[in-house]
């Protein structure tokens, strides 16, 4: 018997680490009131994303599609719950010099049909000016992406892992054109904890906002690289502005 309890142990401890490796653990619910779930059509895919605004998600570029729907005030995915609010997107708005070669400027901003702010629905602050992230500091990310790296498909429930900023010099080994004026190198190689599919556009908190999920390598390891939000904090102003004058189409 004992055997036998040594035996399944050994199988099962693989496919348990695997989810706390990429993953960390599942979130308390609706403690980050400000995530949002996006549901993309052509191409198929979902998407992270955060509330900046009643009126606009903040995310990555790459996460658009012919239509995006935000579900916010969401923990389990697969549940109807009664704090969720599904909105459909009006404008997506992605920076204009977005190169998807390279994923430069990879920032995207959605216009929703206004968000009713609750308990479970609210915005997060962006970072002033003049704030700073530094290497070795801890940050957390979430999002409903894959647990492990052999998932196929993504989370139900919300999950979150702490990450340790990383130099710049660790990423430029690994991205030949990184980029650490407008880009963040999150994630210690030596621990197998990182961000990964169906993560895109998620927001990175360092105390606040300070990167958007942005690419990784195809293996998944760490490091990641993230958009560095305080880098468009005047794009991120100016677009908001703009298109809160235009009104309804």
């Amino acid at each position: 018997m004992q055997l036998l309890l040594l035996l399944v142990a050994f199988l099962l401890a693989p496919k348990v680490e695997a989810g706390k490796i990429i993953r960390g653990h599942e979130a308390k619910p609706h403690s980050r009131p400000f995530m949002a779930f996006l549901q993309i059509q052509n191409p198929n895919k979902t998407c992270g994303g955060f509330l900046e605004h009643k009126d606009f998600v903040l995310t990555a570029v790459h996460c658009k599609g012919s239509s995006i729907r935000v579900i916010l005030g969401t923990h389990n995915i697969k549940e109807q719950e009664r704090t969720q609010q599904v909105i459909p997107v009006r404008k997506a708005i992605h920076h204009s010099d977005y190169n998807p070669k390279y994923v430069f400027n990879n920032i995207m901003l959605l216009q929703l049909e206004k968000a009713h702010l609750t308990a479970h629905v609210s915005p997060l602050r962006l970072p002033k000016r003049s704030a700073q992230v530094w290497p070795g500091m801890v940050c957390s990310v979430a999002g409903w992406g894959c647990l492990s790296m052999n998932s196929t498909s993504g989370a139900w429930k919300l999950h979150e892992v702490e990450l340790e900023v990383q130099r710049n010099k660790q990423c430029i080994s690994c991205y030949k054109l990184y980029n650490g004026t407008t880009q963040m190198c999150v994630g210690n190689p030596k621990k197998k904890k990182s961000s990964f599919k169906g993560d895109s556009g998620g927001p990175l908190l360092c105390n606040m906002a300070q990167g958007i999920v942005s690419f990784r390598k195809t293996d998944g390891e760490p490091p990641r690289v993230y958009t560095r939000i305080s880098s468009f904090f005047h794009w991120i102003e100016r677009t908001m502005r703009c298109f809160s004058l235009q009104g309804p189409d």
